[in-house]
């Protein structure tokens, strides 16, 4: 099968850019996987599927939609942001959503697709098998938290769980760029670091602290699982969903769909803990598969 990569910048370390990067190493290994429609046309090429992330930008073969969660910000134009979004949607074969909560999320804005299926997002379980821990011989354990720092990743709470029940000689380190620093001899401030430097410090980590409000699924849950990490997150949004059976989970208000500040996040009651039920996956070369079958299954409905 030939299948085109549309609107990904491999060089890119965004969530669905960085998806991207793993599942083409996988796609590789089966199929011929395009990322250039300049390559496509030198080679007289034509695509059996094309794989859009978000928004199409072609259109060469049937398509498949990656949506990795759409704009409900009252503080933000959402209604423009999800123009093209909701136009690709309305266009697509199928729709592979990252999260049940991404499904009814969009079902809810967009409409039901006829069209579609739920793949989790999954981690490079054999390069991080290949990574050493980062050194540890300053605390006791070391928790971790990383994102692109928004509002509603709520670092602040990241932190203040942490000082309220990690141990005494515990470290928390805190990876990616826009953090709000908070000053702490405990807590210490990584930046924006490489993938490989992330693997190092989620394998030298007990927890993984991820109290995003409204998250779809986000990568850096399913990537510090996989390095063995204990997951501590919101009920709220798609994150409980790939956070494994042992995570820790901090029950909030059920949120009715509607637009909302995202950047407003409530404070949380850290008392409130539900038992998770959910336990999807990691593997990437195990969702790998699950993209190929549903791409096979659109590609041959037009054969």
């Amino acid at each position: 099968m030939k299948i085109f990569l549309d609107n990904v910048n491999t060089s890119s370390s965004s969530g669905p850019n960085g998806f991207a990067k793993k599942i083409l190493v996988e796609l590789k290994k089966n199929h011929d996987v395009f990322t250039s429609v300049y390559e496509l046309s030198a080679r007289s090429l034509r695509p059996d599927v094309q794989l859009s992330f978000i928004a199409a930008q072609n259109s060469l073969a049937p398509v498949v939609q990656r949506l990795d969660g759409i704009y409900f910000n009252t503080v933000q134009d959402y209604k423009v942001q999800n123009h093209y979004i909701e136009e690709t949607y309305k266009r697509a074969d199928g729709v592979i959503f990252q999260s049940n909560f991404n499904k009814e999320l969009t079902f809810k804005y967009f409409g039901p697709h006829k069209n579609y299926t739920i793949i989790h997002n999954g981690a490079d379980v054999e390069e991080i098998e290949k990574t050493e821990p980062a050194p540890n011989d300053r605390f006791s354990e070391i928790w971790c938290c990383a994102s692109s720092w928004r509002p509603h990743k709520r670092l602040d709470e990241n932190i203040r769980y942490f000082l309220e029940h990690a141990p005494e000689g515990a470290g928390l380190v805190v990876a990616g760029g826009r953090p709000s620093r908070v000053n702490h001899p405990r807590v210490f401030y990584a930046g924006e670091i490489s993938q490989g430097e992330l693997y190092a410090i989620y394998k030298a980590s007990k927890y993984f602290l991820h109290l995003a409000w409204l998250d779809h699924c986000p990568n850096v849950v399913t990537d510090a699982r996989a390095c063995g990490c204990k997951i501590v997150c919101s009920s709220t949004g798609g994150t409980k969903e790939i956070a494994g059976p042992d995570a820790v989970i901090i029950g909030e208000a059920e949120w009715d769909f509607g637009p909302v500040n995202l950047y407003n996040p409530p404070p949380m009651n850290f008392i409130k803990k539900i038992k998770n039920t959910d336990g999807a996956s990691y593997d990437m070369n195990l969702v790998a598969k699950k993209y190929e079958a549903f791409m096979e299954s659109v590609s041959a409905s037009h054969s």
